[in-house]
């Protein structure tokens, strides 16, 4: 179970493969970088974020480098591209449970919810 995450490219209708993402613990207004990592073929990390032992309960962010990974892929994007970075702020109660977290985006729109 722990953490999970997972990407899809809405634009073209396939896996963020390659984009970067950033793992923070929060505490307040202070965020404590974890781990960088770049997502594989299927737009998902090799491993999960945390897995049951690791996970604890908390406060966390996923931030995920949106225009860097459209520019990428030859999108034109205006500057300051709509969508830079998007960060997701989410909460972790019950470290039994799996938290999965994924993002659907474009360059110009996001959506996320608490997977399975």
């Amino acid at each position: 179970m722990g953490l999970s995450t997972h990407v899809l490219d809405t634009m073209n209708g396939c896996p963020a493969a390659g984009m970067a993402v950033e793992l923070f613990s929060t505490e307040g207004d202070k965020a404590t970088l974890i781990k960088s990592l770049v997502l594989n073929h299927d737009g998902r990390t090799d491993a999960p974020l945390f897995d049951n032992n690791t996970l604890k309960v908390g406060t966390y962010r996923l931030t995920f480098d949106v225009a860097a990974y459209f520019k990428a892929r030859g999108v034109q994007l205006p500057e300051p591209s709509f969508l830079n970075k998007v960060s997701l702020d989410f909460g972790v109660a019950n470290v039994e449970q799996h938290y999965h977290v994924p993002l659907l985006v474009s360059p110009w729109s996001y959506s996320t919810y608490r997977g399975s």
